[in-house]
């Protein structure tokens, strides 16, 4: 608890100056002051404002989350940045590359692999100070080239590592435990500005917030965006008190919204810091566990302690560590950037014109980073059932898609003959399947690519993607009569060919969770799927051979379902069955959406056995050795191609080996 005289200590619980001359003058701090540690008439003028950034801070905790930060981003460039990989993600001339913008073309192989290396060196530099102001720009320009080079593959948390790297490049973090401060590149244990620790804040705490906002959305409150995820192993202890669907509803989606929302609040203050910590680290690992989000869960946990005092390293090696306290036994030096209170006695406060500078850059970035989130409706070309591309946004988790089918369709107009593609050629991922910005960028490549493998230079593409959104029927995302290559396409406009949602099955849910689990609860290989389709469309769909006992019900409308020669015409609750190895076309010929559901046996299902940890643990220590043994051979390759012409060695996959097919 903060005292009430003059030394005025921030939220952190510490005083932000050491060493400052203290005032004669003794008054009580307000209520205000004494929990966010600075009087509330500072905030009230521009210059109060920039005073406040500029208060001095001890370097030690930032100097510790920078160390953390450095290390966790040499892994990730091993992992999910892809080093272990390159030859895959970009060693194709004919894969289809989704840039932000179309200039951006990748490097040939041999220089992506160069451009890992210096981020991995790169990163090196950020945890050990070394060099490192340039360890940061040599590790941003590259990280953010590639990032901006795929969409496909983005996410929250790749977007949220490339601005922390920018925004750690902005700071002081090496002025301690660093090569470059024992090296006099920097004075050693200087103090920071305040800004170096708000900024990184501010940048947290939207992390957390602005996803408790995103969860906000009917389906999560509702339990709909991750159902069935209580299946892990992590759940196992609360499977003691709770059931499946009170954990998918109640711990997963009720208690992950009040965490998102509540927690970067919580860690601010010094009465709810403990507790929050112990919550957040919990929902971490637990995170790191369930979903395959690399680094993200332990650079959250490593960038906790800023929401910490300042000094706490400092008071942690001299109270803990006596050994180590020769690296804090002195109090940090002034900074001629920060104000200290003993600077008010020659009069109030002047902004210098770098201090005013700094805090507009500052508050530019807080403002854009408020707005982005919520820019959809500038963006409207990146929009289909949900608004914008996935990676900006903090929605983590709030979209689960799940997609059924997948037709692309190739036609040679010249011969009116038609072909299919496989959608998984070509293609890094499918998440270009959900998005009509990334669809459009497809149909591109894919005639390009058509012209260059069967000399076909007029063609016509059409893209009939069936998804689910969030556990609601199987539903067509664009129009398959649309040729995508005759389009136009806009990041500023609304995408005329994108089906819209059909709203007015989602009610009925419930019922179809319902169906489902008795339906999986009859037999280990019974399966469901529910689809649903627009009034004068038709669904020409294959059953595969390993289905068996295919029976097609008609929950909504009327359609007309043709197998071979035969049409029957199905109303409302009627059912029949369908042959495996052979195609059926199901024509909506009600006034009204159909929606139908398909129940049948499935010999080849994977059943779902709980993975051994000792294994799985095995497995992924094999797996990183492995990676790094691959980084470590194509940066070989690469240094011999460059440097003695030698081709290149690269694996490939086996869908390039011939992606159209008739």
């Amino acid at each position: 608890m903060m005292n009430d005289t003059e030394e005025i200590e921030g939220p952190s619980s510490q005083p932000v100056a050491e060493n400052v001359q203290t005032t004669n003058i003794i008054r009580q701090k307000t209520k205000f002051e004494r929990i966010f540690g600075f009087p509330i008439q500072d905030i009230m003028s521009w210059d109060g404002i920039v005073k406040i950034l500029h208060r001095p801070a001890d370097p030690s905790s930032l100097a510790v989350t920078r160390i953390l930060f450095g290390f966790l981003m040499m892994v990730d460039v091993l992992e999910e940045r892809g080093f272990g990989e390159a030859d895959l993600k970009w060693g194709e001339p004919t894969d289809c590359r989704f840039p932000l913008f179309n200039f951006l073309k990748p490097l040939p192989l041999h220089w992506m692999c160069i451009l890992y290396l210096i981020m991995w060196i790169s990163a090196g530099g950020i945890m050990l100070g070394w060099h490192y102001k340039l360890s940061c720009v040599t590790f941003a320009l590259p990280y953010w080239y590639m990032f901006l080079l795929d969409k496909s593959s983005w996410n929250n948390h790749s977007y949220m590592f490339g601005i922390l790297v920018v925004l750690f490049l902005a700071t002081d973090s090496h002025s301690l435990w660093s090569v470059d401060a024992y090296r006099d590149v920097i004075p050693n244990n200087r103090h920071v500005p305040l800004w170096n620790y708000a900024i990184l804040r501010f940048q947290l705490f939207l992390l957390y917030f602005y996803a408790g906002l995103k969860k906000t959305e009917f389906d999560w409150i509702n339990g709909y965006s991750m159902a069935s995820l209580s299946d892990h192993w992590v759940f196992s202890p609360m499977k003691v008190i709770l059931d499946k669907d009170q954990i998918d509803l109640w711990i997963i989606h009720v208690f992950g919204f009040l965490i998102d929302l509540t927690i970067g609040f919580l860690m601010y203050f010094d009465k709810t810091r403990i507790p929050s910590f112990y919550i957040i680290t919990i929902f971490h690992l637990m995170n790191s566990q369930m979903f395959h989000i690399g680094m993200f869960p332990f650079v959250c946990l490593a960038t906790m302690p800023l929401f910490c005092g300042f000094d706490w390293p400092r008071r942690f090696f001299l109270m803990q560590m006596s050994r180590l306290k020769f690296l804090v036994e002195n109090d940090p030096v002034k900074n001629p950037i920060c104000h200290y209170e003993e600077d008010d006695k020659d009069g109030p406060f002047v902004p210098k014109k770098r201090q005013s500078t700094i805090a507009a850059i500052l508050y530019t970035h807080a403002v854009l980073q408020l707005f982005l989130p919520y820019s959809h409706f500038v963006t409207q070309g990146y929009n289909n059932w949900t608004n914008g591309l996935y990676g900006y946004s903090w929605d983590m988790m709030v979209h689960t898609w799940d997609t059924s089918r997948v037709t692309v369709k190739l036609v040679n107009l010249d011969t009116n003959e038609s072909m299919f593609i496989d959608p998984e050629a070509w293609v890094q991922s499918s998440r270009w399947q959900r998005h009509a910005d990334m669809v459009y960028q497809y149909s591109k490549c894919v005639k390009k690519n058509a012209k260059e493998l069967k000399k076909m230079n007029n063609v016509a593409l059409y893209i009939d993607v069936w998804v689910s959104l969030n556990k609601r029927f199987h539903q067509r995302l664009f129009d398959p009569r649309i040729d995508i290559l005759s389009v136009k396409w806009s990041p500023f406009e609304r995408v005329s060919w994108v089906m819209p949602l059909l709203d007015e099955f989602t009610p009925i849910r419930d019922e179809l969770r319902t169906i489902e689990k008795k339906i999986l609860a009859s037999s280990n290989h019974s399966d469901i799927l529910f689809m649903a389709d627009f009034p004068g469309f038709t669904l020409e769909n294959y059953i595969h051979e390993d289905l068996e006992n295919i029976t097609l019900e008609l929950i909504k409308g009327k359609v007309a379902v043709a197998i071979e020669n035969k049409t029957t015409i199905l109303t409302e609750g009627g059912i029949m069955k369908i042959p495996s190895a052979t195609f059926h076309h199901i024509s909506t010929i009600s006034e009204s959406p159909s929606a139908f559901m398909y129940l049948f046996y499935n010999k080849t299902k994977n059943l779902y056995v709980e993975e051994n940890t000792q294994t799985l643990l095995t497995e992924i220590i094999s797996a990183k050795i492995d990676n790094f043994i691959n980084a470590i051979a194509l940066l070989s390759r690469a240094v011999l191609r460059i440097l003695h012409s030698t081709p290149m060695i690269r694996r490939i996959k086996i869908e390039e080996t011939d992606a159209l097919y008739f």
